[in-house]
């Protein structure tokens, strides 16, 4: 068993809420709460809560910068894959803090551990471009 941060259980914890909501919906203070009071692991909250309302509040503009980047509509992505992007597309476009390297990681390792065979390929391939016009700058440097 490989031992995990609390921030690396908050994503875990956002993508399983991002997929609750994401597939039947439901009042987004329940879900948060829910998964706010789930016991195993710490989880750093303050970070869970930060990233699971706000990447609900920019839903639209996060499906805006992703759509380039992948090969499909959007709207076509499993739910895993879609609350894994918009992770992902999150953290690089709003937490210039967490380098692009780690949140492409980040990802990839949830992809891995919740994602069908394979999604990891299309999570690198789009969270790669987004890097590349997101954060130039640390690319650059």
């Amino acid at each position: 068993m490989t031992f995990k941060t609390p921030k690396q259980r908050s994503r875990e914890r956002v993508v399983q809420a991002l997929y609750q909501y994401l597939v039947s919906g439901g009042e987004v203070l329940q879900i948060e709460q829910q998964f706010l009071n789930q016991k195993q692991g710490k989880i750093s909250k303050a970070f869970f809560s930060n990233l699971f309302i706000n990447i609900l509040k920019n839903r639209s503009l996060l499906d805006e910068i992703i759509a380039p980047t992948i090969s499909r509509k959007t709207e076509q992505l499993g739910s895993v894959e879609h609350a894994i992007l918009y992770l992902g597309a999150f953290e690089l476009k709003f937490s210039p803090e967490v380098p692009y390297k780690v949140v492409i990681n980040e990802s990839l390792e949830l992809a891995k551990l919740y994602g069908a065979e394979g999604v990891h390929k299309l999570i690198n391939a789009s969270l790669d471009k987004l890097a590349q016009t997101l954060r130039e700058v640390e690319l650059t440097n």
